[in-house]
């Protein structure tokens, strides 16, 4: 999932070269663009299905208090299928999570052939999990479904649909973009590397943890750093892991990947996706900045305070840092230009702004914490976030200050008393969203996806009839974003709670909770090697994958230090937003300079004095506990 701005359109996944065969070249540009056309209109309609769905069942549970009892399982069976089409949907439109540094650094023709590498992966990736989904849906097969009384094969088929559509897709790419000579040498490398683990297949079954090491860290950091996409990566590790050094059946990979996906708590992500995304096309983010920059804008610095206020009201609610920054950025960089602020400054700020609003809810991070962490409540994780956020705010704001004493030449006069009566007027049913999303959920009074649900019809009301900006042309886009947003992290939690299903299987887990328990300085030491892991992670993973991964590990090991569940999320959540967006790796940086049309080099060194504010920040957080869990 990329952190550059938002777009509709479908780049290839690789550089493109000289295509060797025309006429192979236009008949495969033509069904790559028909598998698009079809995916994204059936998940275009599966999205706004479950908008309509799940709203029918809030009406019936709160408003006439009789349930539907079959709302939830027609949801769930539809979300499987939305989620791997969207993961197809995210594969053509380059929309997975990958770090693509180390491809950028080597240049087009060198970058050209490791896409060419990473889509063959891909492909391998997919080759290996047919088999074991047909055999799962062979399993599944004969289960009926309560409700709705249908076979769970019909919902399962779903994996097997998408797994073929992205091989299908990334060897279309291959023949759109490559020409015979790179194709054949990149058919070597990664036909030879399969082959000679196969053939050491004796070996690696003996290794006991050095095949951990070797496919759960050497291979994985190989991918990654070809830019093979992440959710693949894992799925590929965990796959030949089990196949090389084990005799369980790969079905329960499968299994695992559904559990993954299919969990209730994650059918909030579609729909907060589509509410940021609406909120922005209706205006709502816009009146939340114009009333704060009534409000505070006349000071000097003022529109960095507004930055920072707007980012804490908009963040988390998309569930894409990049929506959260194109929904500000646009309304306020201009005229801090005009007031002298420079390029570098303002990308700077947005970054650590974005990091600052990562435990902010709803934020799409809490709810995957929530979903697989095993009795933590999302309600209490809500809870935590808003005060180490505030923290963060505030270490940001007086950096702001220190920063733009002779910077901000362009305060405006305090604006009369009415104008921004005016402004809060306008702004209060935009305003009243975000807080009535968190209350109710904190409160326990409905669900996030619940909440997410009526959010969305709440601003698609409001778009309509109050502020008059609801563009239809573009709510189709809107639609096939949201698939495609929604399908990438879906194949990333899916992917990654097999992988972290098979390091407990294999062991890891116990001799991690053995070392971290003899960890120097108790939990104290935990807590430091967790924001060290975390920091890097956050670089090199974008947080979500690592959060995913290490999650189910690492939680339990918290408890068993003595550290709250809540308080802990906070210090990963900080940590992760601080390697996310801190050069020269962090590819959020690099994402906020480009939401900015500002020169990373501007920024390179403007951004250090936020990052130092962020990390005295977090270690406040970190040693006082009850900055999370004061209000539990």
């Amino acid at each position: 999932m990329s952190l550059e701005a938002p777009h509709l359109g479908s780049p290839p996944l690789a550089v493109p070269a000289a295509p060797a065969w025309g006429g192979v070249r236009r008949v495969a540009l033509q069904i790559d663009r028909a598998i698009g056309f079809i995916t994204e209109a059936i998940g275009a309609v599966l999205v706004a299905a479950e908008v309509c769905i799940l709203f029918a069942g809030v009406i019936s549970r709160y408003v006439f208090n009789s349930p539907l009892m079959w709302t939830d399982e027609l949801a769930t069976f539809l979300f499987l299928w939305l989620a791997m089409l969207g993961a197809v949907v995210a594969f053509r439109r380059d929309g997975h999570m990958r770090l693509t540094t180390f491809v950028n650094w080597v240049g087009p023709q060198w970058g050209g052939w490791l896409g060419n590498v990473a889509a063959l992966v891909v492909i391998t990736f997919v080759l290996e999990i047919l088999g074991p989904a047909s055999d799962y849906l062979q399993v599944q097969a004969p289960t009926e479904l309560i409700t709705l009384a249908i076979s769970d094969g019909y919902r399962v088929v779903a994996i097997l649909v998408g797994a073929s559509l992205i091989a299908l897709v990334a060897l279309l790419r291959l023949l759109e973009t490559t020409n015979t000579r790179g194709l054949i040498a990149a058919v070597a490398v990664v036909g030879g590397v399969a082959l000679a683990l196969w053939l050491a297949k004796p070996l690696l079954m003996t290794m006991g943890y050095g095949s951990l090491i070797l496919f759960f860290v050497v291979i994985v950091a190989v991918c990654v750093g070809i830019g093979v996409p992440i959710a693949f990566t894992f799925g590929i590790a965990t796959l030949s892991y089990l196949a090389l050094t084990t005799d369980m059946p790969m079905t329960i990979v499968i299994n695992r990947m559904d559990d993954g996906i299919s969990n209730m708590l994650l059918l909030s992500v579609p729909m907060f996706v589509f509410l940021g995304l609406l909120m922005e096309m209706t205006g709502i983010a816009r009146v939340m900045v114009n009333f704060l920059a009534a409000l505070v804008g006349h000071v000097r610095g003022g529109l960095s305070y507004v930055l920072l206020g707007a980012m804490y009201l908009v963040s988390g609610i998309s569930g894409s840092k990049a929506a959260d920054m194109a929904a500000v950025a646009p309304i306020l960089f201009p005229e801090m230009q005009k007031r002298g602020s420079h390029p570098g400054e303002l990308a700077s700020l947005l970054a650590t702004s974005s990091a600052m609003s990562e435990t902010i809810p709803p934020s799409l991070v809490l709810i995957t914490i929530g979903s697989v962490t095993p009795g933590l409540s999302i309600a209490a994780l809500f809870t935590g976030g808003l005060l180490p956020a505030a923290v963060a705010a505030l270490a940001l704001v007086a950096v702001a200050w220190w920063r733009s004493r002779n910077a901000d030449t362009g305060a405006h006069e305090r604006l009369p008393a009415a104008q921004m009566l005016r402004a809060f007027a306008v702004a209060v049913p935009g305003l009243t969203l975000p807080f009535v999303i968190r209350f109710a959920v904190i409160d326990g009074i409905a669900t996030a996806t619940e909440v997410s649900t009526v959010g969305v019809i709440y601003t698609g009301l409001l778009g309509l009839l109050v502020y008059r900006q609801f563009d239809w042309k573009r709510l189709y886009p809107l639609l096939v974003e949201t698939v495609s947003l929604s399908g990438a992290v879906m194949m990333i939690i899916g992917t990654a709670t097999a992988m972290a299903w098979a390091l407990t299987q294999s062991g890891f887990s116990i001799w991690l909770v053995t070392a971290m328990s003899h960890v120097p300085g108790g939990s104290w030491g935990f807590l430091g090697i967790t924001i060290v892991a975390f920091v890097i992670l956050g670089s090199v993973l974008e947080g979500l994958p690592a959060i995913v991964l290490f999650g189910p590990l690492l939680f339990p090991v918290a408890k068993a230090m003595g550290v709250h569940e809540v308080h802990y999320a906070m210090v990963v959540i900080l940590a992760m937003g601080i390697g996310l967006f801190a050069p020269p790796f962090g590819v959020g940086f690099y994402g906020a300079c480009a939401i900015g049309r500002v020169n990373p080099d501007l920024a390179l060194w403007r951004i250090w004095p936020y990052i130092f504010a962020l990390i005295v920040s977090l270690l406040i957080v970190a040693a006082i506990p009850w900055l999370s869990i004061g209000f539990l």
